[in-house]
């Protein structure tokens, strides 16, 4: 039944896309492990570790496009749950230091050693365990969103009102996070990490299997993205999406449908920041940054709002350009191409990059088919009645 469902959700588009990330998911390891540093094929490390982070993103960019490209749902700040999914994973990757941290403490972190605590706090325990970091990584998020959603949602918030506290939220955690007291390192974050499953992180093996990793939580992720927008499930969130109270009218529990899928992207959301912090190597209160959150927007917006394969797109295409001229002399400018882009996209292709090659295929498509179609009837030698006979 499940094969079933995968099966019918997937079009050419997405097949391709997902043949596309499994090739380079491959790909891209074993140039960088198996092919000689002087070879023209090698990829070296630091850019394994550059692309993962943006496959990283890329799974944020499905998230957001999963409630505002379907069902209306304009986060601003979906930032910070990929935040919290970070730290969880951040707390696991700083239990495992243990006693070669700067201080040689088997228990406190460093900057618990630095700022006194006489022990770790009880929101530690249990993080020194992978399945308990991997379990917060999707519970802490979904929790937040879950408790957010079910007030915003019964209180029939919608539209710029829903928006300006989704930032509020992101903006409160940023604030809470920054405070040393909070227990999470403060302005400084968690960094220094050492270990993951045994492995070193800063190995090339463990590098190349975190990109892999992040690769195949990308297409799970497009997978359980693309049956929830095929279903019937999906069928409701688009008329959520374009009409809310008629849909409300015909008997529907709108607020339950905004809640589930508010969820699952803040799920999402999670696992990515969960898989970006080994690769990046850090995770501080930056991340919760509202700029962050409307930045991640901008990506779908790009790639194409309300088509999956277009937010994964506009997010590697905007980091990748954010990549490029933020080192070199443009870097002081970078933020104002952002907003230019943001503002050229909004007005020359509302629809994004993917959504705009998909209106103009769409009737050359049923072009060819209705020309493929006369030309196979007349071979079989069926044609229109003449009206003379």
């Amino acid at each position: 039944m499940t094969s079933h469902i995968l099966t019918r959700s997937l079009d050419r588009s997405a097949t391709v896309f997902l043949v596309i990330v499994a090739t380079v998911g491959v790909l891209l390891p074993l140039s960088n492990l198996l092919l000689p540093a002087g070879s023209m094929f090698h990829v070296p490390t630091y850019l394994v570790a550059l692309f993962g982070k943006y496959v990283c993103y890329a799974i944020l960019a499905l998230s957001i496009d999963l409630i505002w490209g379907y069902c209306g749902i304009l986060s601003l700040g979906h930032g910070a749950f990929f935040a919290l999914g970070g730290y969880a994973m951040g707390m696991y990757l700083m239990r495992q230091i243990g006693s070669r941290g700067v201080y040689g403490n088997p228990l406190l972190p460093d900057f618990m050693v630095f700022l006194n605590y006489p022990k770790l706090p009880w929101y530690w325990h249990g993080f020194d365990m992978f399945w308990f970091a991997a379990l917060m990584v999707i519970l802490v998020p979904g929790l937040l969103a879950f408790v957010f959603g079910w007030f915003a949602f019964r209180s029939r918030v919608t539209g710029v009102y829903l928006s300006i506290i989704t930032q509020a939220m992101t903006y409160a955690l940023l604030l809470g996070f920054f405070r040393n007291d909070f227990g999470f390192g403060g302005n400084n974050g968690l960094t220094d990490f050492k270990d993951i499953l045994g492995f070193n992180v800063q190995a090339d093996g463990t590098r190349a299997a975190l990109f892999a990793l992040s690769c195949l939580a990308l297409i799970i992720g497009f997978l359980i993205c693309r049956a929830v927008v095929t279903s019937k499930l999906g069928k409701v969130l688009i008329a959520v999406r374009d009409a809310e109270s008629r849909t409300r009218f015909l008997g529907y529990r709108v607020e339950s449908y905004k809640l589930f899928v508010f969820t699952l992207s803040a799920c999402m959301a999670g696992v990515a920041g969960a898989l970006y912090v080994p690769q990046v190597g850090i995770i501080n209160p930056g991340e919760f940054a509202p700029g962050n959150s409307i930045e991640a927007v901008i990506w779908v917006a790009v790639g194409g709002r309300g088509t999956l394969t277009g937010a994964a797109l506009g997010a590697i295409v905007v980091n990748y350009a954010k990549t490029v001229f933020t080192s070199g002399p443009l870097a002081p400018y970078w933020l104002f191409m952002l907003g230019a882009l943001f503002i050229l996209v909004t007005l020359l292709l509302p629809k994004g990059i993917i959504g705009t090659f998909n209106a103009w295929w769409e009737p050359y498509k049923a072009q060819r088919m209705s020309a493929a179609a006369e030309s196979a009837a007349l071979e079989d030698g069926v044609s229109e009645p003449n009206p003379a006979e």
